[in-house]
């Protein structure tokens, strides 16, 4: 497919327009034996995951709602849908399920562009693969090219894109859930290009919705848009194939930072950069995390009890301000976004990897409301965007001081461990091990993919 005649290429540098052509020749030629067996397995911990916080998950209220109209809406029994025994459409499993896999806020995130690319892209990929009748290995290869896709056009639109309020999951998810919904329809890489640019006319999502229910749906949003751009192209659906990077284009036109191609690019194919995806290990926002790990760095270490404590600076990079700073929160969902609340959790010793711990009578209890009054948020830029650092003065006069970075690596087998762990938390041990090895067995299955053979939807 080729742009109109008259249209305008813009260009920085490097030819800007090889970003799409780049990006969908990898989508659609990648050989999933040239994938490195490191990022496969990220992968399978991803769906892990991702289905552990997406069962979870089915009973929220978002859940309910997005679920319950998709549902009476009805249509051809595509796929399966977490919460719901009928099987529907695929565009609308994938709304149903992207809401409901982010509804917890406990999924996966790449601070590399700052967006959650599983719960995009799993929820398309499932259920195109359902609709396709693809095997195992196709689908956890084409989830794979997505996250890469999202998390390499999320380096592209850059920091300015999100700092300018836009949600990183839904419009850099919409790009990577095209993607792999457009793999498992066996498009060719013109056939990539052309769905990529169908979903740069339809990616969106705010961040003003964090702490509402807009969060959780903005995943949904991608995952739906992610079908329905791949299928519309699949079909003969003509757009313009540089609608990233072209004059008036996503890029332009949202805030893109045109990050250099040589960087975004950078060893595709044969390095995954989702392979530095952060799994979540405290039911809240990420961006508390850091924080959080290093105050209970110095809990434990001092054995500190919330009544020594006099005050708490916490100082974090200044663009996580606009994301989980709300300083009085009154609900649990918002608590999930408030530094100060999660910080006198952490304190007060409560477990903050608990769905439970997230509760509008947390945000009324008299002992964390005292403990939360003496935290001081603060911000610098010279603490990295994953980082935090805490100063803990105590009633005696002694301060205490620890940094925690979410971008130290920690061991392969760490991470799964912790990632299985979280999982039978969630789910219960014996649920939690079937759903492992299921997802460990679609490497080589050959019958087509069912998103209820992983486990029970409802």
């Amino acid at each position: 497919m080729s742009p109109p005649e008259d249209a305008t290429i813009v260009t920085t540098g490097a030819d800007a327009t090889a970003l799409t052509a780049a990006i969908a020749a990898f989508a659609a030629g990648t050989e999933g034996a040239a994938m490195p067996e490191s990022a496969r397995h990220v992968m399978r911990l991803s769906m892990l995951d991702w289905c552990a916080v997406a069962l979870a998950g089915r009973g929220e209220p978002v859940s309910g709602i997005v679920r319950a109209m998709a549902g009476e809406e009805g249509g051809r029994a595509e796929a399966g849908v977490f919460g719901l025994a009928a099987r529907l459409p695929a565009r609308a499993a994938a709304l149903v399920n992207g809401t409901t896999s982010h509804a917890l806020d406990y999924d996966d995130t790449h601070f590399g562009h700052v967006g959650h690319p599983s719960v995009a892209v799993l929820p398309a990929a499932c259920a195109v693969a359902e609709r396709v009748g693809a095997p195992g290995p196709a689908l956890l290869e084409a989830a794979l090219v997505g996250v890469e896709v999202a998390c390499r056009t999320g380096a592209w639109l850059g920091r300015r894109h999100y700092n300018h309020g836009f949600h990183q999951t839904a419009t850099s998810g919409t790009f990577g859930a095209t993607a792999a919904a457009a793999r498992l329809l066996g498009l060719d890489a013109d056939g990539m290009a052309g769905a990529l640019g169908v979903a740069t006319t339809r990616a969106s999502g705010l961040k003003s919705q964090f702490g509402t229910m807009g969060k959780p749906y903005n995943a949904g949003i991608a995952a739906a848009n992610g079908v329905e751009a791949a299928t519309l192209a699949a079909r003969g659906f003509v757009s313009r194939p540089d609608g990233l990077e072209c004059a008036q284009g996503f890029g332009a036109t949202h805030a893109g930072e045109d990050g250099p191609l040589g960087e975004v690019l950078a060893a595709l194919g044969s390095r995954y950069v989702f392979e530095t995806v952060q799994h979540k290990f405290h039911a809240c926002c990420h961006g508390t995390h850091a924080a959080l790990e290093a105050i209970a760095t110095l809990r434990d270490a001092h054995r500190l009890a919330p009544e020594a404590v006099e005050a708490v600076a916490l100082t974090v990079n200044p663009r996580w301000l606009k994301v989980c700073d709300i300083p009085a929160p009154t609900t649990g969902l918002e608590a999930k976004f408030s530094y100060r609340l999660t910080a006198a959790m952490a304190l007060a010793g409560r477990d903050t990897g608990a769905l439970t711990t997230f509760s509008d009578a947390a945000c009324a209890d008299p002992a964390l409301l005292a403990l939360r009054d003496r935290v001081r948020v603060r911000a610098h830029e010279a603490v990295t965007d994953t980082g935090a650092e805490i100063r803990i003065t105590l009633r005696d006069g002694t301060s205490l001081d620890s940094a925690h970075d979410l971008d130290r690596a920690i061991p392969a087998a760490t991470r799964e461990a912790r990632i299985r762990a979280k999982a039978a938390a969630l789910l219960g041990e014996d649920a939690a091990e079937t759903i492992w090895e299921r997802i460990a067995a679609l490497e080589t299955a050959t019958p087509p993919f069912a998103l209820d053979r992983l486990a029970t939807l409802v």
